[in-house]
């Protein structure tokens, strides 16, 4: 599968949304949609984005007991969306539930990929707040092995894991990474970030960029920046 840049659309309106893509002509990039966007436009968003020529991530990191997933992914599975996916700390059957739910009555289905550790997240908070005391790297790769026993198709990292993941799940097995900016842009709340070049370089299959592009005065041009960093 080809490396692309995906957009995180954080806006908090359907319209806020169409005003931005329309400034892109006849570009039709893939777009993230997460719980802001989702929760304020309600699922016709994924079946607007997709007429409109989008491939779509639909970013709701689903986490709750195997039953609830799975009726909650069977539901998803008819908007059309190119991926999806849940948190891996939901565990293996919750995982397994989630496939399951989301695959079609012809077989196919979106892409399925876990959450290992949020990219805002830091290796002392994972320590002091939810105990897990482990180097970073290893709970990433630890978590995307689950997912992959779980049959999914890859997990969401930051960049700086992705190689990990490779290197002990195949280069097939997906990486999709958040904490990608432009060089000079601030990190916002993320902490481990890094740019489209080197995640790149580290091996990252997709990055998702925000802010970068979002808040560029002229998004185009941004977006073509992070594609030509990390595409070509």
């Amino acid at each position: 599968m080809g490396k692309d840049v995906i957009i995180a659309c954080d806006f908090s309106s359907a319209e806020e949304t169409y005003e931005f893509l329309d400034r892109f002509g006849e570009k039709r990039p893939f777009v993230k949609i997460g719980m802001e966007l989702f929760y304020a436009a309600g699922p016709q968003i994924v079946r607007e984005l997709k007429a409109r020529g989008h491939k779509v991530f639909l970013d709701l990191k689903l986490h709750d007991i195997p039953n609830t997933v799975g009726r909650a992914m069977r539901v998803l599975s008819e908007l059309g969306a190119d991926m999806c996916n849940v948190h891996a700390a939901g565990a293996a059957e919750m995982m397994k539930a989630a496939a399951e739910g989301l695959t079609r009555e012809d077989g196919t289905r979106p892409i399925l990929i876990a959450v290992t550790q949020l990219t805002s997240t830091s290796q002392e908070q994972m320590e002091r707040d939810i105990l897990i005391e482990k180097p970073m790297e290893e709970v990433v790769r630890s978590y995307a092995a689950t997912a992959a026993g779980a049959g999914l198709d890859g997990v969401v990292c930051s960049p700086l894991e992705a190689g990990g993941v490779h290197e002990a799940l195949g280069k097939d097995f997906l990486t999709v990474t958040p904490g990608v900016r432009l060089a000079g842009d601030a990190a916002g709340d993320q902490k481990r970030v890094t740019t489209p070049a080197k995640a790149k370089e580290l091996g990252a299959d997709y990055i998702v960029v925000g802010r970068s592009i979002t808040k560029a005065e002229d998004p185009l041009e941004a977006y073509l920046r992070c594609a030509a960093e990390f595409t070509d």
